[in-house]
Parts: structure tokens; C-alpha cells; sequence
């Protein structure tokens, strides 16, 4: 799971990865509030991706990893 600052770059980062990883099958983009806030402002988004057939390879967490970097986000295990 990928998170995110904001809606457009969490949409963005989703299409782009599953271009880049179509065996992914869809990924899942969520608004996560933060505890106690009600305010959109205070959300965090998360790009949600079930493990491929194959399992998380060093590879592919390491693209996770990067992508997440050029959106000023990071990943953490679901």
C-alpha cells in the first residue's frame, strides 16, 4: 500500500503503476482521514494493491519504493 498526500497524486501514482505492472490487475485508491481530523485537508490517500501470484519481489517493492518517493509519499505493509 502506497500513501499518499492527496487525491491527484495517489490517482496519478495508481495509473501510473498499473501501466507499468498490469499484472496488478486494478488498483485501489481510498481516502484514509487521519484520527480525530473531519477536515479533507487533514487525508491521507492510499493506492491499495493485492500481492501478484508471485509475491512482493525486491524488484517490484523497490519500484513501490520509488514511485512512492516522486509523489512525496511512502509504502507500508497492509
Amino acid at each position: 500500500m502506497l500513501v499518499l498526500p492527496d487525491r491527484d497524486a495517489a490517482e496519478e501514482a495508481a495509473e501510473e503503476f498499473g501501466a507499468t505492472q498490469p499484472d496488478l490487475g486494478e488498483l485501489e485508491v481510498v481516502r484514509d482521514a487521519l484520527a480525530g481530523e473531519d477536515d479533507a485537508e487533514d487525508a491521507q490517500w492510499l493506492v491499495v494493491a493485492e500481492a501478484p501470484d508471485t509475491g512482493w519481489t525486491p524488484a517490484l517493492l523497490h519500484a513501490l519504493d520509488t514511485l512512492a518517493a516522486a509523489y512525496e509519499g511512502w509504502r507500508e505493509e497492509a
